[in-house]
């Protein structure tokens, strides 16, 4: 029959009313701006994320090979809805689409159609969707979300012609630049290396706040008498 410990058994209480005590604490409205522990270590990070995946610049650069190259392709959407969006946004950018149903035709220059988009990435990227809106006069989510249907489509037309130079860059900045532009859009970018001491101080405390509540438990249970034990044969 197990036989209780007290002194293991108030070790255990101890640790686990301390534990929850914290934890009360973390999602009390007390830390900067009035965020709880877990929005203000989720929105650093997020601010920390976004500030170490700005490659814009570097996509730029392989964009810039396909200055001046003549394209034709035809692009189709899912839903009809994303026609006028389509269009409109590739009319402003000096584009010639011609839409028949669910089909874009598009004829133009590949490397101005990718700066164009970059630079609407990057402002997107700075937080300033207000030049976006202004520009095509949609919502700056709705012109992005556009950019991205329609890179994806070209990715696939070029693809199937066998342009493999054309698909990769037409991925690339889809991915390193419109994604990132429009998952980030509202967050304060930061460098690591500015939040080094606190990310670093986040970490070790999630370390030694998840072994708190092990060794809590594992007091409670040696306090209950139940421990583990090699089996004697």
């Amino acid at each position: 029959m197990a036989t209780t410990n007290k002194k293991a058994m108030s070790m255990g209480i101890f640790l686990a009313l301390n534990f929850f005590g914290v934890l009360f604490l973390i999602f009390m409205p007390i830390f900067g701006d009035g965020k709880n522990g877990l929005v203000f270590s989720d929105d650093m990070f997020n601010k920390l994320s976004k500030g170490s995946s700005y490659f814009i610049p570097d996509v730029k650069k392989s964009a810039d090979n396909f200055l001046g190259k003549e394209f034709t392709l035809t692009i189709k959407m899912d839903r009809e809805e994303q026609i006028k969006n389509t269009v409109q946004v590739l009319t402003v950018a000096n584009m010639v689409p011609e839409a028949t149903g669910t089909e874009i035709k598009i004829k133009g220059k590949l490397g101005e159609l990718m700066a164009i988009i970059l630079k609407d990435s990057d402002d997107m990227y700075k937080n300033d969707g207000k030049a976006i809106s202004a520009k095509y006069n949609l919502k700056e989510k709705e012109v992005m979300l556009s950019w991205w249907n329609i890179l994806k489509q070209m990715d696939k037309s070029f693809k199937k012609e066998g342009k493999i130079e054309e698909a990769k860059i037409a991925t690339d900045v889809m991915k390193k630049a419109v994604e990132t532009a429009y998952n980030f859009y509202g967050i304060e970018a930061q460098k690591v290396t500015d939040k080094a001491i606190m990310m670093i101080g986040l970490l070790i405390f999630y370390v030694i706040y998840t072994m708190w509540w092990g060794f809590a438990i594992y007091y409670l249970f040696e306090g209950l008498g139940l421990s583990m034990s090699k089996v004697k044969h």
